[in-house]
């Protein structure tokens, strides 16, 4: 927990005196997402509270606003955790995912486009296999997808999907072998960007379509299996 603390604590100047439980729950939403508090965390009031320097009124108002959001779980005496998922979550997601993802690649205007974003989200995932972070590669996969759904240009599409890609790492923690997750992702959207990158969107939403389909198999396969170990 001193880990995650003291990240929190660097993320203290992002607030100013008219700090909002709003804004405190973009903090604990990336924190989530980045795959610092891991599923089944129990989040104290008091070092979180002290590590931004906000009330306890400001932080209960964010948890609120997670629990919301499926992030985060009030559990009665006991207090506020990270939730953990269930199969029937993942393959949610995954159907929201395949709904958005693919229709904002199905909606792209004419070339060229704007893939910056993308581009850097590959070349953080190659950074993270030349380093061995597996752990880092997850992470800059749902950069790229992210990202993806930037290109839409929609405020309102990248608030939604900032939830639903902060429950993806909640679904990612319990793999116990990450690069096996991860590994062969990293060429797909290589192969994804390659396409946009030539302007057709029409075989890039192929590749996402097929992609989805394969991750959400593997993630469930595990799911399914660690979920049987621990009962």
């Amino acid at each position: 927990m001193a880990e995650q603390l003291s990240g929190l604590a660097d993320d203290r100047a992002l607030l100013s005196r008219t700090s909002t439980a709003e804004r405190v729950s973009d903090i604990l939403r990336s924190r989530i997402a980045e795959g610092y508090f891991p599923p089944g965390t129990r989040l104290s009031e008091d070092s979180i509270g002290g590590a931004l320097g906000v009330s306890r009124n400001t932080l209960r108002e964010s948890f609120r606003l997670l629990t919301h959001e499926r992030l985060l779980v009030h559990e009665l005496n006991r207090g506020v955790f990270v939730r953990v998922l269930t199969v029937e979550d993942v393959e949610d997601i995954y159907r929201t995912r395949r709904l958005v993802e693919c229709a904002v690649v199905r909606g792209l205007g004419a070339p060229p486009y704007a893939l910056d974003g993308p581009a850097e989200a590959v070349e953080e995932g190659l950074r993270a296999v030349r380093e061995g972070d597996w752990k880092g590669l997850g992470t800059a996969n749902i950069h790229f997808h992210r990202e993806l759904v930037g290109l839409a240009g929609s405020e309102r599409t990248d608030e939604l999907m900032r939830s639903v890609f902060a429950e993806l790492r909640l679904a990612f923690h319990v793999a116990d072998d990450p690069r096996r997750l991860h590994e062969p992702y990293l060429a797909r959207n290589q192969h994804i960007l390659r396409a946009l990158e030539a302007g057709d969107k029409a075989e890039a939403e192929k590749l996402l379509e097929v992609y989805l389909e394969d991750s959400l198999e593997r993630v469930v396969e595990v799911y399914r299996r660690r979920v049987g170990e621990d009962d």
